[in-house]
């Protein structure tokens, strides 16, 4: 019987996205695994090497989890639609290995990497909000973390040139020419800016820049439309789904693992909600990130929005961006969920 021949969806991975359509006896149908139509096929065999280095990272333990699941939850793999039903990723992983018996085991990480980068910075974080603000004792590895957002940079051709601002009306509408940054001596805190020193938010679409305001039931909102060059960013929406193991050699890819909890914290800093009466103090870990950021020579960093479904853009220089237009919106309705505190 002819070998299953697997797909890049099945792996929901850029790395082997374009490793896989790269290569020469790569052949289009439709995948044996996942059956999306159309795409690249390789056989399963051709992964062999790349999961066994991956593998390399884990060891087997009782207390641990099955394959299919540690990889989805480590590094996003085989989160398709299909691939996310563990046996059929349980499949292709006995038809990678050419062995059945791993896919019944269960995997912790070895241990062998560590990172105490985490640890510290909740430390550091600590410390500015609450101890010392300029001449911290908490050190972190700022070296390994630039290393890091290396990792995280933005393919410009995949934003969009479009991004909105929104300004609540009290009096008259504002002109486009007020829907920029704040000049200096009047920017106030904000989640990726000290006091004085302005950087231009800008949401994805105008709802997501309108809800950033947190606007009441029956607001007016002018809401401009900004264009920005191609320009280098750091994206921190998902370090796991950005970062893929396959690209990385066996050391890089166990300290990788290590260090993820990291990046996902730092992108936890810009998007936790924070009440207005804690931003003085709660803004800074988030502004000292973005400071460290923009020190890399990036030009903004792209976050989650934490009140919609679309994401942000914290512009460090607000010059680059170019205003469009600027239309008004009625704030027709603002809706709350709770929960119970636990």
């Amino acid at each position: 019987m002819a070998e299953r021949l697997c797909c890049a969806e099945c792996f929901n991975d850029s790395f082997l996205r374009e490793f896989i359509s790269d290569k020469l006896n790569s052949k289009l149908g439709v995948c044996g695994y996942c059956r999306v139509a159309n795409v690249a096929l390789v056989e399963p065999s051709v992964l062999r090497e790349s999961f066994e280095n991956l593998l390399a990272i884990y060891e087997t333990n009782p207390d641990g989890l099955p394959l299919p699941a540690l990889l989805r939850r480590d590094w996003g793999l085989f989160s398709g639609p299909v691939m996310r039903d563990d046996p059929a990723a349980k499949e292709l992983l006995a038809d990678i290995f050419d062995d059945g018996e791993i896919v019944r085991k269960r995997y912790l990480a070895s241990g062998k990497h560590s990172a105490t980068s985490l640890a510290r910075w909740d430390e550091l974080r600590v410390e500015m909000m609450h101890g010392n603000r300029w001449f911290l004792e908490q050190k972190i590895d700022y070296d390994r973390l630039r290393e890091l957002l290396d990792y995280l940079i933005v393919d410009p051709t995949t934003l969009s040139p479009s991004w909105h601002r929104a300004r609540i009306v009290s009096d008259d509408p504002f002109p486009l020419d007020r829907m920029g940054a704040p000049p200096s001596k009047k920017a106030g805190h904000g989640r990726a800016n000290p006091a004085g020193i302005p950087y231009l938010y800008l949401g994805s679409t105008p709802t997501t820049a309108v809800s950033e305001m947190r606007p009441h039931t029956g607001e007016l909102a002018c809401v401009a439309e900004f264009e920005i060059p191609s320009m280098k960013t750091v994206d921190l929406r998902a370090p796991r789904a950005r970062i893929s193991p396959f690209e990385l050699n066996d050391d890089e890819v166990g300290q990788m693992h290590a260090d993820l909890p990291l990046l996902e914290r730092l992108g936890d800093e810009l998007t936790r909600p924070v009440l207005p009466q804690g931003a003085p103090f709660e803004y800074v870990p988030s502004q000292h990130l973005c400071e460290f950021i923009k020190s890399c020579g990036f030009d903004g960093v792209v976050y989650r929005s934490s009140v919609s479904d679309g994401i942000n853009l914290a512009l460090f220089h607000p010059d680059q961006a170019t205003g469009v237009s600027v239309d008004q919106y009625n704030v027709t309705k603002v809706e709350v969920y709770v929960s119970a505190k636990e």
